[in-house]
């Protein structure tokens, strides 16, 4: 065991997530930094009990071998969840606690919209979490905050450009844009000469310029009907999704509709995600498209003079924040992007920092948002292609409660009590439902990797139950397959899945293999993933037409496909449950990211600004005036 872990004294019933997280004192951050070998000077303090770590500890470790690297997915969820956190880090703790074993939870950031909302907070649950809870779930060290001042920096100058743009002439507009300085010269700043070489324009000084090359440097020319960037902030406030902006006196008349979306869906969210170094989230900002011009050219964030100042905003947010386990064991939060319009998987650059420090032999784990289908599908074929990091073990995490559903079972409503048939022994509603637990693993298995699953054990499950999911699980292909307690014996109740997981890294004997390759379609492409989830075919509406034919002439048809659909079936229509076939998909819209570097095509309509529900998680949220402690997080 490391010096740092610890083994938890687990009560029972399990008390609230809230009240455990209060009741374990934390280590200071160092201590945690120490066990990990992390020199001092590559990580910041942020208080006691969290710390910034530097990208130079990436830099200075990159002759270190890389530990085994391993993905959490899941089956496809009820609207309960089915526990892919709490399996990440209950998994790390019997790793790390009771394996004796080097390890590192990679984990994405929650959103304080769902903390306040409906869903709650993302630090697992029971007792395998991330502590202190109450600073996971809400500022942690600003990373959010950051996003969303860039964000609604880059808004604001897309705006303020089509107001200037409207009122002055060429050369006015020029003029104002390289003035004179105190020597009487006009000079290019540094980020202009960026959009003079996308016009093919070579020149070094502003008086060398044709009137001609004036116009075409100096004015966008933006069309306002084609602008995707939108507002964001870090709250649910569904009366914030479309609104009109430019209504002051001052704005001459010069209004626009649009609408605010939650920060974590802002596509510099996605950016942080998958940037592999300082240099690289500098260029991918400055790439980020935020609509065309009148002409249909792409107009970005460097054509805008903007995508300098975004990076100063997030410098400090590129680095990923050191916590721990109840346990004692260590855990890298950073970024937390949209597993829908985006790739739902925490930072690459967290990955690459954790895989040197616990070196060969220590393992690192990371989850990937929703069920396997969508999450681990953008894991392996966005964020592996960019990161050039190769996962050993994949697992898929499943409930009874979830295969019931698929088998059959009544619909599952956040907030209403469980029906009979979840909490009373029935088999043969399991074994139809692992119908859609074989599709995971099957999916999952194509990939190259070993595939473990994770049964997350509730207490109304019955062993005839468990036992009917493990069979399955080896009979359609798993590694293997383990029964987990760890929700309520913290790592002890995951030791099993630690061993099952070592040995599938031990293991494995193939390369990765992605779904499709890059230089096909943008439509072979949506195809091939469709065609994973059971898809007979693909329908696109004009709308998609229109946008595909444009990406394709604006020369983005190579960048990766992020799908954004439901997360409660393999299809496009979440009542269909288990493992449909011969569906046709429906893409209605398609759009990219281009700085982030995908395109995502939208089957069905896609909330990007959650609501409050009647009664809000924040009814049960308040502080102990006494001790200052956080209550009723959930």
């Amino acid at each position: 065991m490391s010096s740092s872990s610890r083994k938890l004294e687990v009560a029972s019933p399990v008390p609230a997530d809230i009240d455990i997280a209060n009741s374990v004192e934390p280590l200071h951050i160092s201590e945690i930094a120490k066990d990990l070998n992390l020199n001092p000077l590559h990580y910041d303090l942020y208080g006691k009990y969290k710390a910034k770590v530097l990208l130079s500890a990436f830099d200075e470790l990159q002759g270190q071998e890389d530990g085994y690297y391993v993905v959490v997915g899941g089956i496809t969820p009820t609207p309960l969840g089915e526990g892919k956190s709490t399996t990440t880090v209950g998994l790390c703790q019997a790793l790390g606690a009771y394996l004796n074993k080097k390890v590192v939870t990679c984990l994405r950031q929650p959103s304080q919209g769902p903390t306040f909302g409906i869903k709650g907070g993302a630090a697992g649950g029971g007792y395998s979490q991330v502590i202190p809870m109450d600073e996971f779930n809400l500022h942690l060290t600003g990373d959010i905050h950051a996003i969303t001042a860039s964000n609604n920096l880059l808004a604001a100058a897309i705006d303020t450009r089509i107001f200037h743009e409207a009122s002055q002439s060429d050369k006015a507009l020029f003029n104002r844009l390289c003035p004179v300085n105190k020597e009487g010269k006009r000079s290019f700043s540094d980020i202009m000469f960026r959009r003079l070489n996308k016009l093919g324009i070579s020149k070094t000084t502003p008086e060398e310029l044709t009137p001609e090359e004036i116009k075409k440097f100096a004015r966008l020319d933006i069309d306002p009907d084609s602008i995707t960037w939108r507002r964001v902030m870090d709250v649910n406030d569904r009366f914030l999704r479309k609104i009109t902006v430019g209504q002051g006196p001052e704005e001459k008349g010069m209004t626009r509709e649009t609408g605010f979306d939650i920060s974590v869906a802002s596509e510099i969210m996605a950016v942080l995600a998958l940037t592999t170094s300082l240099g690289d989230m500098r260029e991918r900002l400055g790439k980020m498209v935020i609509g065309n011009s009148k002409a249909g050219d792409p107009i970005t964030a460097d054509d805008l003079g903007v995508g300098g100042a975004l990076t100063v905003l997030m410098k400090d947010a590129i680095n990923p924040t050191l916590m721990q386990t109840l346990e004692g064991t260590p855990v890298l939060v950073h970024a937390g992007p949209f597993a829908n319009i985006a790739h739902g998987n925490s930072s690459i650059v967290a990955d690459k920092i954790a895989l040197k420090l616990v070196g060969p032999g220590g393992f690192v784990v990371t989850e990937a948002g929703f069920g396997s289908d969508i999450g681990t599908e953008k894991f392996m074929n966005i964020k592996c292609r960019y990161s050039g990091l190769t996962p050993q073990c994949a697992i898929v995490v499943a409930t009874v409660r979830a295969l019931k559903m698929h088998g059959g079972g009544p619909d599952v409503v956040a907030g209403r009590p469980l029906d009979h048939a979840y909490v009373s022994e029935n088999v043969s509603l399991v074994e139809a439902g692992c119908v859609n637990l074989a599709k995971h693993i099957s999916n999952t298995k194509a990939y190259g990797v070993n595939v473990v699953v994770a049964v997350n054990m509730f207490s109304t499950d019955t062993e005839a139950e468990l036992n009917a999911v493990r069979k399955f699980s080896m009979d359609a292909g798993a590694f293997d397959a383990v029964i987990c307690s760890h929700h309520a014996h913290a790592g002890k109740g995951a030791v099993d899945l630690g061993i099952a997981v070592e040995k599938a890294c031990q293991n494995i004997t193939q390369p990765l293999r992605f779904l499709y390759p890059l230089e096909i379609s943008i439509k072979d492409k949506i195809e091939a993933i469709a065609k994973s989830y059971g898809a007979s075919g693909v329908e696109y509406s004009d709308q998609a037409e229109k946008q595909i034919e444009m990406y394709t002439q604006q020369g983005f048809s190579n960048l990766p496909i992020c799908m954004s659909k439901t997360q409660y079936s393999f299809s496009h229509d979440a009542s269909k449950k288990g493992a449909p076939t011969g569906f046709v998909l429906p893409i209605r819209d398609v759009r990219g990211s281009i700085g982030a570097g995908f395109i995502y095509p939208l089957v069905g309509t896609m909330s990007t600004m959650p609501g409050l529900p009647t009664r809000p998680c924040f009814y049960e949220i308040d502080i102990d005036s006494v001790t200052g402690k956080v209550r009723g997080l959930s």
